[in-house]
């Protein structure tokens, strides 16, 4: 047996599934395309989560566009999130091109254009449906792991939380967590220190500061009401098609902190809302966060522990992550050993630390008897990949050089235009893009605290009408004469005119040692 008919056979056998696949491409061997020796991912193990890495330009978008269409078609509902805005286009028809067929010549089947049913969802000024969360659904512990709190600080937050929903207080947006932190600091303190002890006043300020911080990222548009539900998550459209729900994040590239807090909260929300799947023939949802470097670039210890106990966990809520990023290397080990499916690009070699970052790459991937997996990283072109993922049975495929098939949908954004006709359509922007501020901790607090102001300025009041109004001793109005003779200059003045009247006296009637001498001299 030839080796191009071994390695056929082994991508024939390790990539044939009983239940339901989607298609990537073709294997390829030594730059050649196997014809018809289709690379496939099985459905039942979309949630065993994935990885989609390569240098910027190797493709990994319109890979991430293969699979979520693919999905899509299958009745999956999809959560990309569109950090660079070219994702749009997954909602009209590819309008095809001469390399397209010629590709899928190759790979050994048709092209098919195709598009998608999309909503698009917004945390901040672009167009899309509102998405929004309140404090309350966040709760003490994964609040405080987003601030980067310590365990005083965040047993301040917890403090806050529990007196918040014992006096029934709706903790709703930032503005709230500031306005308790500073009524049970000032106002309330004897009220909680009864109850719950004595909050720091150098910790509570801590955390007004790095609440600030988080509100400089524009963390005050995503905290509020009406906080978006997940469920609307998982819709299928009237023709059976899984919705494509594209997060537009263009403008939150330079705010790490909310798009971190953004994705933590909502996988936290997913695990709790999401009732337990098992092993079902395939996920419910499939969530893809491109440019994942971001969710953990800026995160704490803190916070990738919780990211890393949700990856393991969510996975039994039918719910699959994929990570698209440059390097295997951005992902923390302890969530990139949590990835069944891999998708590597090329990566590029320019400097002594990227032939680090592409050998340690390579020790992601499996061995191969047909491959250098370390030298065929730098030499994938565009549109290739390296695959790897798990079969029905939970092993690991054998490593396949995938020409991949292209998308079904345009490769390239929609105009304004279009991007209009599909937000006119949208249910969602009806349902949660008119605020709700309702009366809340702001409100509330805000009003004891005027009302604590006014008792403190009546006592003040008070204090300064009982000085004016205390009885003082009458005392006799002093004569024209009693007022001259008591002034200090005209007591000083009488001193003076009273000693010399009296030395002039004193001489007159002799008295005096030199008056003495003078008479003794007459005799």
């Amino acid at each position: 047996m030839s080796n191009s008919e071994k390695f056929r056979q082994i991508i024939e056998e390790g990539y044939s599934f009983e239940g339901e696949s989607i298609v990537l491409g073709a294997g390829m061997l030594d730059g050649e395309v196997m014809t018809n020796s289709l690379v496939r991912i099985p459905l039942k193990m979309m949630n065993r989560h994935g990885l989609i890495a390569g240098a910027t330009g190797s493709g990994k978008t319109k890979t991430l566009q293969i699979i979520a269409e693919q999905l899509s078609a299958k009745s999956i509902p999809v959560l990309l999130m569109d950090v660079k805005g070219d994702l749009s286009g997954i909602a009209v028809p590819s309008t095809g091109h001469p390399k397209i067929d010629e590709r899928h010549e190759k790979i050994g089947f048709p092209f098919e254009a195709g598009k998608s049913p999309v909503e698009f969802l917004t945390l901040s000024d672009e167009k899309g449906a509102r998405l929004r969360a309140t404090v309350t659904e966040f709760g003490p512990v994964l609040f405080s792991k987003i601030l980067d709190l310590n365990d005083t600080q965040s047993g301040i937050v917890a403090v806050v939380f529990k007196y918040c929903d014992d006096n029934n207080i709706p903790l709703l947006d930032l503005k709230d967590m500031r306005k308790t932190l500073q009524f049970l600091t000032n106002q309330g303190k004897k009220e909680i220190e009864a109850d719950y002890g004595r909050l720091s006043t150098a910790s509570v300020g801590a955390i007004m500061r790095k609440i600030v911080v988080l509100e400089q990222q524009g963390a005050e548009v995503f905290f509020g009401e009406k906080s978006f539900e997940v469920d609307d998550l998982c819709r299928i459209d009237e023709n059976g098609k899984g919705v494509v729900s594209i997060l537009r994040l263009t403008d939150i590239q330079d705010k790490p902190k909310l798009f971190s807090s953004f994705m933590l909260q909502l996988l936290a929300e997913v695990y709790s809302t999401f009732p337990e799947e098992g092993d079902s023939d395939q996920p419910k949802l499939v969530i893809f966060i491109d440019e994942a470097h971001l969710v953990f670039d800026e995160a704490s210890k803190a916070l990738l522990n919780q990211i890393e106990s949700i990856v393991k966990l969510i996975r039994s809520k039918g719910v699959g992550l994929f990570f698209i990023t440059q390097n295997p290397v951005d992902v923390p080990d302890a969530v990139l050993g949590q990835l069944g499916l891999k998708i590597q690009h090329a990566l590029r070699a320019f400097t002594a630390k990227d032939r680090k970052a592409i050998k340690l790459a390579a020790q992601n991937y499996p061995d191969s008897e047909f491959y250098d997996v370390e030298t065929i990283l730098t030499e994938l072109g565009i549109g290739e990949a390296l695959v790897t993922t798990l079969n029905e049975k939970g092993i690991p495929t054998p490593l396949a050089h995938t020409m991949l098939r292209a998308p079904q949908s345009r490769m390239d954004v929609l105009t304004n235009d279009e991007i209009n006709t599909v937000l006119i359509d949208s249910k969602l922007i009806l349902k949660y893009n008119d605020p709700i501020d309702r009366e809340s901790a702001y409100e509330i607090l805000g009003e004891k605290i005027e009302d604590f102001q006014e008792a403190e300025k009546q006592v003040e009041l008070k204090k300064q009408q009982a000085k004016v109004s205390k009885p003082r001793s009458r005392r006799r109005e002093k004569s024209t004469v009693e007022k001259v003779m008591s002034n200090t200059t005209t007591r000083q003045i009488g001193r003076t005119i009273a000693r010399e009247l009296t030395r002039g006296l004193l001489g007159v009637f002799g008295i005096g040692g030199k008056s003495k001498r003078r008479k003794s001299s007459w005799f």
